[in-house]
């Protein structure tokens, strides 16, 4: 009935039938191309039972409130049952409980998704969580814009995804969470086991922070010489205290930080309240993006407006003019993350790759140039990746066992 091993498995729903496909095959025959289709297809079956055991929750809480009025008294009932069905934790036993419910009662398409194999248990809790401030209308609404996307999106992708359709969907209630949370700012210092401690700022103003991490990881790299016996993350911690102690950490002077925000253009002139993007950190409210014209900070803002209805860049610049190539601040513009699959982190903190290796005559032009991480520039000449760009402006990937992926690196 089928022509391949791959289009059974791709092409069956999950439940008995590709449970019994899955059974039967020999895996003696498999090579190293067909062995990623069948973990994706364990995958798909393993969301689909994840489901059914949700569903089961839901039922069992079900029958609790027909056996018992007080609604508080039922849930916990059905917790207590689930807890000692499964060998939960009492937190574990709600939590799990809580989201059975969720799925069941605010966000049932989203559930679909689950049954069908489509997200995983991971990506629903991010759903779920994501969206649990909202009205039971505006969370089905927002999952329903983004459940056709979830599948080929990671957890993190999803995240920012999620936030940035919760600010459009209810900008006031966006702001004043935002302004709630920041009257809430506090410095909290943890003494550890170990004689330790953790000093851990919260619900801190999101743009003051990612120019402050930027300023701290800038610094670390400078230290992190050939003679350096310190890790970049004992580095980062330690030019953390050195700057609060007000010393200079590397002999020149105050480095101010770059914040990198994206926003449509009808946003920054106040007729739409679209969530704005700051690179490495996610969504932020109209307002704050608004903020870039007037910042008086020490650190740089680069911007970068696009068209609402497009995504196409229309203008991009910087508060205060700081010696950066033309080219890299072409791609990056363009690509404002690392194009590798899953991959979130900022284009500007990237290493700009050639498609075509340097060294066998590649050019150094915008066209050939593209943004990676350094742990995925690694893979990239390491592990045998490699990748062409599309004409829509996306890249098709394609990995050593022969699977094709496409990316952008634009923020989904």
């Amino acid at each position: 009935m089928f022509d391949t091993l791959e289009e059974a498995l791709k092409t069956t729903p999950p439940g008995p039938r590709l449970a019994t496909i899955l059974s039967r095959i020999d895996v003696s025959k498999l090579s190293g191309y067909d062995w990623v289709v069948v973990l994706q297809a364990h995958r798909k079956m393993a969301s689909h039972y994840a489901a059914c055991a949700y569903q089961a929750m839901a039922s069992i809480s079900d029958v609790m409130h027909e056996l018992e009025d007080d609604y508080e008294l039922a849930h916990r009932a059905a917790g207590t049952e689930i807890r000692a069905g499964l060998s939960l934790t009492r937190r574990a036993a709600d939590t799990e409980l809580d989201l059975a419910l969720d799925l069941a009662q605010r966000l049932p398409r989203v559930w679909q998704a689950l049954a069908e194999g489509d997200i995983d248990v991971p990506k629903a809790k991010v759903i779920v969580t994501g969206t649990r401030h909202l009205s039971i209308a505006t969370a089905r609404e927002v999952a329903g814009q983004i459940i056709d996307d979830a599948p080929r999106l990671t957890t993190g992708q999803l995240r920012v995804q999620i936030a940035k359709l919760c600010i459009s969907a209810d900008p006031d209630d966006a702001q004043q969470r935002y302004e709630t949370a920041v009257e809430e700012r506090r410095v909290v210092l943890e003494a550890n086991p170990d004689g330790t401690a953790h000093l851990t700022g919260f619900d801190l103003p999101a743009d003051r922070a990612m120019a402050v991490s930027r300023t701290i990881n800038r610094l670390a790299q400078r230290l992190k010489t050939l003679h350096e016996h310190r890790t970049i993350d004992q580095l980062r911690a330690d030019v953390f205290l050195d700057l609060l102690e007000g010393r200079h950490t590397d002999g020149r002077g105050h480095d101010r930080g770059l914040v990198d925000i994206q926003v449509d253009l009808t946003t920054l002139i106040g007729l739409t309240e679209a969530a704005g993007e700051l690179a490495g950190y996610g969504p932020i409210v109209a307002d704050i993006a608004r903020q870039v014209t007037e910042q008086q900070h020490a650190s740089q803002w680069r911007w970068t407006v696009t068209d609402p209805d497009t995504g196409q860049l229309l203008h991009q610049g910087t508060t205060r003019r700081r010696p950066t190539g033309r080219q890299r601040r072409a791609v990056e513009s363009r690509d404002r993350t690392c194009v590798f699959p899953g991959c979130r982190m900022p284009a500007t903190n990237c290493d700009l790759d050639h498609r075509i290796p340097w060294a066998r005559g590649g050019p150094t032009r915008r066209k050939y140039l593209a943004p990676l991480c350094r742990h995925d520039h690694g893979n990239r000449h390491l592990c045998g990746w490699t990748y062409r760009p599309l004409r829509n402006g996306d890249y098709l990937w394609t990995s050593p066992l022969g699977h094709n992926y496409t990316t952008s690196g634009k923020p989904p």
